[in-house]
C-alpha cells in the first residue's frame, strides 16, 4: 500500500494553517541543529544517540563510526589506480570511485546511516528531506530499504531526470513534492512538514549520523592505502570532508586531508580564514553538488579537532575555476571512460593544482600517493556541451583573444602570418559599414591552441607589429556571450548592456519582460543554458538618464541578479 502523507498532514486544521504560514514566511522556523544538541555519544546510554556538543573528541566520534550501519545499503567502492594522471603528473594518483554506489553518489552512506539509527517509535511516522540531487536519491533508496515512508521535497525547477530517479529508487515508499523555485523554499517546506506532521527531517550534512555514515568512505581508504600522503575531498556543506578526516585520524593514518572548493563557493576557505563559519553573499552554481553558502556547524567543528601534534584535522583548502573542473571531467573520462559530475571532478582538479604548486616549489612528488574522491556521477546530459566547450581552456590548451587590426585590404593575411602556423580554433570578424577606414580598426575575436608559456611571447610579437590584443581566455562574459554575437556594432547613444542570471524555469523570460514593460526598447538579448539552475543572459536596453531610476526599480522587482557591463572591454570592442 502506498503511503499517503497528505491525509496524515491535514488531520489538524491548526497544523495545516501553521504549515501554510511557513510557506509564505509568516512564521519563524525553529530547528534543532546538530551542534545545539548535547554531544556525549561515548557515554550515552542510548547507543544510537546523535546528540553531540561542540566539545568533540576523536574518541567520542569513534563510537559513532563503529555503530554505523552503512553497509546494509551502500557498497565498498573501488580505490582505483589512475595510470594516465599518474604518468602526466609524475606522482601516484588513486581515484576513490563513489560514483559506483547504487545511487551513483556517496550520499547514500550518510542518508542511510542517519535513517537506520532512528528509534523504533520514530520510524512509522516517516522521514522528510529537501534536495534537488544526490541527497534526495540517497534518502529515497534508504527509505525503501528500511520500509518506511518518506517525503522528498524538491524545487519545481528540478530536472525531470532527477525527479524520476528519486521515484525509481524510492518506489511505493516515497512521495515527491515539487515546491518553490529554489532550494531554500523546498527546505523550509520540508522542515515545516517535520514540525507539523511528526516526520523526522534528514539533513544533507550537518548531522552526526550523516557524518558518521560518510566517514565509512575514509575508513575504506585507510583499509586499502593507509600510507596515502594526501586525500582530496570535494567540499560543500562538509559532511564528506568531516567524515573522511575523522575516519583517517581514528585509524591513525598520517594522511593529510585537503578540502577542494569552487572559487565561487569557497565557504570552507572563508571559515578557515575567519576562524569561524562565514555565510557567503552569493554562490556560483556551476559545481552544483557543492554550491553551499555556509559550511555545516558540526562539520566545521569536526574538521578543527586537534591532533596529537596540535594541528587541525583539516587545515588546507584549494579552490578551482569552472574551466579547471571541466578539464578534470575530461581527465576522469580519459582514465575510466565514465563521466563524473562537476563536484566529483573537483577533487581531481584540486589534486592537479596541488601537484603543480608543489612541483613549482621544488617538492619531489614522485614518491607520493594522492587520492581524489570521485563523489558522484549524477549530471544532466545537456551540460556536456558546455563542459566540452570549456575543457580546452581549463587544460590551458586554448586561449581566446580580441585583436584590433587595420581595416584595409591585406591586413587579414598579414595578421594570420604573424600567428606563425598556430592552430586557429575560432575566428570571428564582421565588417563595420559605418567605419572610417582610415581611423577605426577592425575587431577580430579569435582562438588559438597555445600553451601558457607560448602566450606571452605571441602577445609581445603582435604588439611589436602594432596590433593591440586583449586576452579574454578567462573572461566569463566573453566566453558565455560575446563570442556568439560577433556581427557588428550598433550606434545607439543611450544603449546600456547588462548581464543577468535568469532561473531555469518556465515563465522566467515572461517575468522579466512583464516587469520591464513597454517603456524600454530591448536592443540585444542573448541567453545560454549551461545545465545549471540559472541561465546566463546578456541584454541591451535603451535607457535615458530620466529612466535610470525606473529601470532599476523594475529590475529589482524581477528578483534576478544583474549588473551593468556596458564598459566591459569585450562589449566595447564587439557590441
Amino acid at each position: 500500500m502506498r503511503f499517503d502523507y497528505r491525509a496524515h498532514r491535514l488531520h489538524s486544521l491548526n497544523k495545516h494553517d501553521k504549515l501554510i504560514g511557513y510557506l509564505f514566511g509568516d512564521l519563524t522556523i525553529n530547528t534543532i541543529s546538530a551542534s545545539d544538541q548535547d554531544l556525549n555519544a561515548k557515554a550515552s546510554s542510548n547507543p544510537h544517540s546523535t546528540k553531540l556538543t561542540m566539545t568533540q573528541t576523536l574518541e567520542a566520534w569513534s563510537v559513532l563510526l563503529d555503530q554505523s550501519r552503512v553497509y546494509e545499503a551502500a557498497i565498498r567502492t573501488e580505490l582505483q589506480s589512475a595510470p594516465i594522471l599518474s604518468s602526466r603528473l609524475g606522482t601516484e594518483v588513486f581515484l576513490k570511485r563513489e560514483d559506483q554506489q547504487p545511487v551513483f553518489s556517496f550520499k547514500l552512506r550518510g542518508a542511510y546511516n542517519c535513517i537506520a539509527q532512528l528509534c523504533v517509535a520514530d520510524r512509522p511516522r516517516g522521514v522528510v528531506c529537501a534536495s534537488a540531487g544526490n541527497h534526495a536519491q540517497g534518502v529515497a533508496m534508504s527509505a525503501a530499504k528500511l520500509s518506511l515512508p518518506a517525503v522528498i521535497v524538491m524545487p519545481v525547477t528540478t530536472p525531470e531526470i532527477k525527479v524520476a530517479a528519486v521515484r525509481r529508487f524510492g518506489g511505493e515508499w516515497v512521495t515527491v513534492e515539487l515546491v518553490g523555485d529554489n532550494f531554500d523554499a523546498a527546505k523550509n517546506y520540508a522542515i515545516a512538514l517535520a514540525e507539523t506532521q511528526g516526520f523526522t527531517f534528514i539533513p544533507p550534512y550537518d548531522n552526526a549520523q550523516v557524518i558518521a555514515g560518510q566517514a565509512s568512505c575514509g575508513t575504506e581508504i585507510a583499509d586499502e592505502l593507509i600510507d596515502a600522503d594526501y586525500v582530496f575531498v570535494p567540499t560543500g556543506g562538509g559532511g564528506l570532508l568531516a567524515g573522511v578526516a575523522l575516519a583517517l585520524a581514528i585509524r591513525g593514518a598520517k594522511t593529510q586531508v585537503i578540502a577542494v572548493e569552487p572559487e565561487g563557493a569557497a565557504c570552507f576557505k572563508a571559515a578557515l580564514e575567519g576562524r569561524e563559519r562565514v555565510k557567503l553573499e552569493s554562490v556560483d552554481l556551476f559545481v552544483d553538488g557543492v554550491a553551499v553558502a555556509q559550511i555545516g556547524e558540526l562539520n566545521f567543528a569536526a574538521t578543527q579537532i586537534k591532533t596529537a601534534a596540535g594541528k587541525s584535522l583539516v587545515n588546507q583548502v584549494i579552490t578551482c575555476t569552472s574551466d579547471e573542473v571541466c578539464a578534470a571531467i575530461k581527465d576522469f573520462f580519459d582514465e575510466t571512460r565514465c563521466i563524473a559530475e562537476p563536484a566529483a571532478a573537483l577533487a581531481i582538479s584540486g589534486l592537479k593544482t596541488f601537484v603543480k604548486q608543489q612541483t613549482q616549489a621544488g617538492v619531489d612528488m614522485s614518491d607520493k600517493k594522492l587520492v581524489a574522491i570521485i563523489s558522484g556521477a549524477n549530471m544532466n546530459f545537456d551540460r556536456l556541451r558546455y563542459i566540452a566547450e570549456r575543457t580546452e581552456i581549463g587544460e590551458d590548451k586554448e586561449s581566446v583573444f580580441a585583436a584590433e587590426i587595420s581595416e584595409q585590404k591585406g591586413a587579414f593575411l598579414h595578421f594570420c602570418r604573424l600567428l606563425k602556423g598556430l592552430e586557429i580554433t575560432e575566428f570571428n570578424y564582421r565588417y563595420q559599414p559605418f567605419a572610417d577606414l582610415k581611423s577605426l580598426p577592425a575587431r577580430v575575436f579569435f582562438g588559438l591552441k597555445i600553451r601558457p608559456e607560448e602566450r606571452a611571447e605571441l602577445l609581445s610579437e603582435l604588439e611589436d607589429a602594432q596590433i593591440k590584443v586583449h586576452d579574454l581566455t578567462h573572461d566569463e562574459l566573453a566566453q558565455n556571450h560575446v563570442r556568439h554575437l560577433i556581427g557588428g556594432q550598433v550606434c545607439l547613444s543611450n544603449e546600456r548592456m547588462f548581464s543577468a542570471e535568469f532561473p531555469e524555469k518556465p515563465g522566467a523570460l515572461l517575468n522579466f519582460l512583464s516587469n520591464l514593460g513597454a517603456e524600454f526598447n530591448i536592443t540585444l538579448f542573448h541567453y545560454r543554458n549551461h545545465g545549471a539552475a540559472d541561465g546566463r543572459v546578456l541584454f541591451g536596453v535603451e535607457i535615458s538618464e530620466e529612466q535610470r531610476a525606473d529601470f532599476t526599480h523594475r529590475m529589482e522587482r524581477t528578483g534576478y541578479v544583474y549588473e551593468e557591463v556596458t564598459d566591459h572591454p569585450a562589449i566595447r570592442l564587439f557590441l
